[in-house]
């Protein structure tokens, strides 16, 4: 299941996308979590220090190897060079799994230890001295979007994406790529403005989107998120004191989080599990080539030299029964 974490600036989904992950891993599935953010804190709040996760191998850094890895031999995509964040799959492209061995692993994840298990973490890189001024932050998710264009997964599979703060995601087609958007919100009007704008835009792409409450206090905290997100509000998490020392560096053992929040992960994990049985393959990728139609217009034809609507493979449909050269 691809699963996404949005929420304004401060809201909390990076602490408690990253509390799903350790909930996963410690029920032994397969998980990989993907840092989209532009602050980059994921590896953090699973228990990386800073050396250890300044050393993360950034997905935008290896652009080159991916694109040259995707595109497989699929004769419409004539060069890596030619591929954009959004150039969907096609016979012979080479197709992600979850739990397999590829290159793209072999140079863009790293296997964190977690309490009862391990997760691979995938980064898209922070934003250096470098980017300010001349790039845009979409160029280096735009690694994340090509990954969940070509990836197949499968049930009790999971990708847990920390997504860019506020709405952001809108800005390219990466918000259409999950089965489950988890929005976080804070029982405050600008808390949840964003659910405001994230419903709006959800409603015309089929996204599913579920309100995860955090910082909540009280009943009048729950009545507030309940009357301004209705039925979108699935559960409410409040003070935590096992997540205070984690934000300290010293998490206590994964099995001693206070019974309300492991409740609250698993009602998260039960409606992620749910979207499966809604999963429609064929939307997915018209929806992949709606966006690249659209970027190859925009930017993508002019800046590759390349007509890029002769990379969409018309009878290719993305699924669990594709099969892809090795």
């Amino acid at each position: 299941m691809k699963i996404a974490f949005v929420g304004k600036g401060g809201s909390g989904k990076t602490t408690l996308s990253s509390l799903f992950v350790r909930h996963l891993a410690a029920t032994g599935a397969p998980v990989v979590a993907i840092d989209a953010d532009i602050n980059q804190h994921l590896g953090a709040a699973l228990g990386l220090d800073e050396g250890e996760s300044a050393t993360l191998p950034a997905l935008g850094d290896h652009l080159p190897l991916i694109k040259e890895h995707l595109r497989g031999t699929n004769p419409r995509i004539t060069s890596a060079e030619t591929m954009i964040k959004t150039t969907p799959p096609g016979e012979g492209s080479r197709l992600l799994r979850v739990r397999e061995g590829n290159p793209v692993y072999d140079a863009c994840a790293r296997e964190v230890e977690l309490d009862g298990g391990a997760v691979r973490l995938m980064v898209t890189g922070p934003f250096t001295d470098a980017d300010l001024g001349v790039a845009c932050y979409h160029s280096k998710t735009g690694a994340v979007e090509l990954f969940l264009n070509h990836l197949v997964d499968g049930p009790e599979e999971y990708v847990v994406v920390d997504m860019t703060a506020g709405s952001d995601s809108f800005a390219s087609g990466l918000f259409t790529r999950f089965d489950m958007t988890f929005l976080v919100a804070e029982p405050t009007r600008k808390g949840v403005s964003v659910h405001r704008q994230y419903r709006e835009y959800a409603r015309d792409f089929g996204v599913v989107l579920r309100v995860v409450g955090n910082k909540v206090q009280g009943r009048d905290d729950v009545d507030f998120l309940r009357a301004e997100t209705g039925d979108d509000l699935l559960v409410t998490v409040g003070h935590s004191d096992w997540v205070r020392a984690m934000e300290k560096g010293r998490p206590p053992r994964f099995e001693i989080l206070e019974d309300a929040n492991r409740r609250a992960l698993r009602t998260l994990q039960v409606a992620a599990d749910a979207t499966y049985e809604l999963r429609d393959w064929h939307r997915y990728t018209r929806q992949m080539v709606h966006f690249h139609l659209k970027n190859a217009t925009a930017w993508g034809n002019e800046r590759t030299g390349a007509d890029l609507a002769a990379q969409i493979d018309p009878g290719f449909v993305l699924g669990e029964d594709v099969t892809a050269p090795a």
